[in-house]
């Protein structure tokens, strides 16, 4: 199964890429994680990257997909895998596309994780994080034993700056406007699928698994 999960901050992608890699045995890959893995290892790739990100510029797309190449030669990659949060733009879809085809692993689905953004809103501005443990709970979802205190360690609950209300916002609207022509691109090669994000984990993850059953 070769998949790639798109959705917006909050829309819970991280918890059902977990699950869709453990039900298919897939791996996840973060190209974030691969990026600090060349760099930590001090692979050609690595330093390359390096050189861009000592001198504070974006690691171009081409050492990026060099490095995702090797990536999907591994073992674990050859019955497939699943990306979270890559391709972010069309050049780069176009380039991963190119490479799968050379390596005979075309996509079987790409899944656009649909929620309103008024529950995304909720979902975010409602998080409260730990000051000393990073433990995290919500106010409406989980909330913590006793208002403001983390049930773990007993430390401060406190909102991130990034989960203030205008930052979501604004944070939504950057997401909508850099992805839609990537889900525009995907429409257009007939890959695209939603999945509505709302409900539990389990409910969500059922419409997950429909999806993919049936373009297995």
């Amino acid at each position: 199964m070769r998949v790639i999960l798109l959705g917006p901050p909050g829309a819970g992608k991280g918890t059902q890429a977990g699950r869709i890699a453990a039900t298919y045995a897939i791996p996840h890959i973060s190209t974030g994680d691969i990026l600090r893995a060349n760099v930590r290892e001090g692979t050609e790739l690595g330093k390359q990257a390096r050189t861009y990100m000592d001198a504070g510029e974006l690691v171009p797309d081409d050492v990026i997909l060099g490095m995702v190449g090797i990536r999907l030669a591994e073992p674990d990659a050859t019955e497939g895998f699943l990306f979270d949060g890559f391709p972010r733009t069309v050049p780069q879809a176009e380039a991963l596309e190119q490479l799968l085809i050379e390596r005979g692993q075309p996509l079987d689905a790409v899944l656009r994780m649909i929620v309103d953004t008024r529950e995304v809103v909720q979902r975010l501005t409602g998080r409260r994080t730990c000051r000393a443990c990073g433990a995290v709970k919500h106010m409406v979802y989980d909330p913590p034993e006793v208002e403001g205190v983390c049930d773990k360690c007993g430390g401060e609950l406190v909102q991130r700056d990034d989960d203030a209300e205008d930052v979501v916002l604004n944070r939504l609207e950057v997401y909508r406007r850099s992805t839609e022509p990537l889900e525009e691109f995907y429409w257009g090669r007939g890959l695209l699928r939603d999945v509505e994000a709302v409900g539990s984990v389990d409910e969500v993850g059922e419409r997950i698994d429909a999806i993919l059953r049936d373009v297995a």
